[in-house]
């Protein structure tokens, strides 16, 4: 049997996500990145494209070009959720499909394509349903996957079908070989900058100058090596069931069923360094009917005893009918609990069952206990934000999900900035005075206090890429100003429209 590769490439995946949850086509649009010091268009819709702009751009270049230009910042997680969800549903197709990258689809159809009347109507049948989805799509069937990769890319059509992967890639670029920019600089400089040009020159040579990669590459697109499409692996089902010969309808029997199934969900999880963070048991009674008891973690765990004690009000609440003839336990969600290493005789428990005894440990069962009565969407908790703006320098988040690798902690110790107060409040403007120097006497809250200390001024100045009415008034010069009467206050003036306010007090 042939092999068969079909390529999928989603060129505008980043924007196209953006603007279906924005309801559809806004004009020029443009995905925004941090690159460096500065941010840079990452993805841009036709209308985008059709003004001039091209990806990599210097976002304020764009800005300057079309100050219309809508943005929004870049989701790659998204990205790569829509991704997992596309080759799912790309199965349809073909048993064997993978992610390829951060915008395209690979589909082993090698035996499949004649299900579906021919490649010609399957790939026209895949583009047609992904435009119906609003993705711009580019497909290309070759009997390898680098030469499919390639055409997908850099060919000329949206979609191509080749029988020869030689003769298909020859006049493509050497980029379409999948090499990093530097090897096809670097080619490019010996006068090598097609792929037919690499057959000309001495194999040899080439592996010596630019690496063995370049060589294997070449060979892969042209099937001299072999490259499989390679699903992920499945991930794995937590989950044990326990059929009963007899109904049961008591909670302690329910119970003590449970903690069975609860010993050996553990073994499995710790067969694995897992944790659950997600429980369900399902029950099924004896005239078929179901129900069911969940409960959530605020911390991956796997110990049976403490989970146990978690699901009692929720098994008390059970209708048991005629009784219950089979339970199921599954971990919907679970987290990585690899072993930790703990000393002591009174630790040792905790070591066999995964728990981690710490002070956080212990917040996180109260937030399980409290999620478990309230929810824990209702738990959340105060994170640092990339902001110089008082009332943005901190954004809210679910507090049952631990800090996240590369998450900007709060700062310790003595700040390497200007002070900031304890309390902030929406600016309550100052009657009187409105020259730029601190006011050595002003009325707040209907009392009049006296300036002892002034101290400043840091100058903010608002972000332009946010509409902010309360910042309008263009840039703030903040003082802290210390009064004779106790109150240390945190004002501002506003040179475009003078005048002073104060947004905050210090401790």
């Amino acid at each position: 049997m042939e092999r068969r590769v079909l390529s999928l490439y989603l060129p505008r995946l980043a924007s196209e996500l953006a603007l279906r949850r924005m309801g559809g086509e806004t004009g020029p649009f443009a995905m925004v990145a941090r690159q460096g010091r500065g941010d840079v268009l990452a993805c841009l819709n036709p209308a985008a494209q059709g003004q001039g702009l091209s990806r990599g751009q210097a976002l304020s270049e764009a800005r300057a070009l079309h100050p219309a230009l809508l943005t929004r910042p870049h989701d790659p997680h998204a990205q790569v959720r829509a991704l997992v969800a596309l080759r799912r549903w790309a199965m349809r197709y073909a048993p064997w499909a993978a992610v390829d990258g951060a915008d395209g689809l690979l589909l082993d159809i090698s035996g499949a394509a004649h299900l579906m009347g021919g490649e010609q109507v399957l790939a026209e049948d895949l583009r047609v349903r992904l435009a119906a989805m609003g993705f711009e799509a580019r497909i290309a069937i070759a009997p390898t996957r680098g030469a499919a990769w390639g055409l997908a890319r850099f060919g000329a059509d949206p979609l191509i079908r080749a029988s020869d992967a030689r003769a298909a890639i020859a006049t493509l670029p050497v980029a379409a070989l999948r090499l990093p920019p530097d090897t096809c600089a670097g080619l490019a400089r010996l006068g090598l900058r097609q792929v037919r040009d690499l057959s000309r020159a001495p194999r040899a040579t080439l592996a010596r100058r630019f690496g063995d990669a370049l060589m294997l590459r070449l060979d892969q697109a042209v099937g001299a090596v072999s490259e499989p499409v390679s699903p992920p692996a499945d991930d794995p089902v937590f989950a044990i069931r326990l059929t009963l010969p007899e109904p049961i309808g008591l909670s302690a029997d329910v119970m003590a069923g449970l903690q069975r199934l609860l010993a050996r969900l553990c073994a499995l999880l710790a067969a694995r360094d897992r944790g659950a963070r997600r429980l369900r048991l399902d029950l099924q009674r004896a005239d078929n009917s179901r129900t069911e008891a969940e409960i959530v973690l605020a911390r991956p765990m796997r110990d049976a005893a403490a989970m146990a004690r978690l699901f009692e009000p929720a098994i008390d609440a059970l209708d048991a009918g005629f009784g219950f003839d089979a339970l199921r336990l599954t971990a919907p969600l679970t987290e990585a609990l690899p072993p930790a290493q703990l000393t002591g005789g009174a630790m040792a428990g905790a070591q066999m069952t995964g728990a981690r005894m710490s002070g956080s440990d212990d917040l996180a069962d109260l937030m399980t206990r409290l999620g478990n009565r309230l929810g824990l969407e209702a738990l959340t908790r105060f994170l640092p934000a990339d902001s110089h703006i008082p009332e943005r320098g901190f954004q809210v988040a679910a507090a049952a999900f631990t800090q996240a690798p590369g998450e900007r902690a709060w700062r310790s110790g003595r700040p390497s900035r200007a002070e900031r107060p304890l309390i902030l409040f929406p600016p309550e403007p100052l009657p009187g005075p409105r020259a730029p120097s601190p006011p050595r006497v002003l009325r707040w809250r209907r009392r009049a206090l006296t300036v002892a200390r002034a101290t400043g001024p840091e100058r903010l100045t608002p972000e332009w890429w946010l509409d902010d009415p309360l910042w309008r008034s263009g840039v703030r010069d903040y003082w802290r100003l210390d009064t004779a009467e106790g109150p240390r206050l945190w004002a501002f003036f506003t040179p475009k429209e003078p005048g002073w306010a104060v947004q905050g007090e210090f401790a």
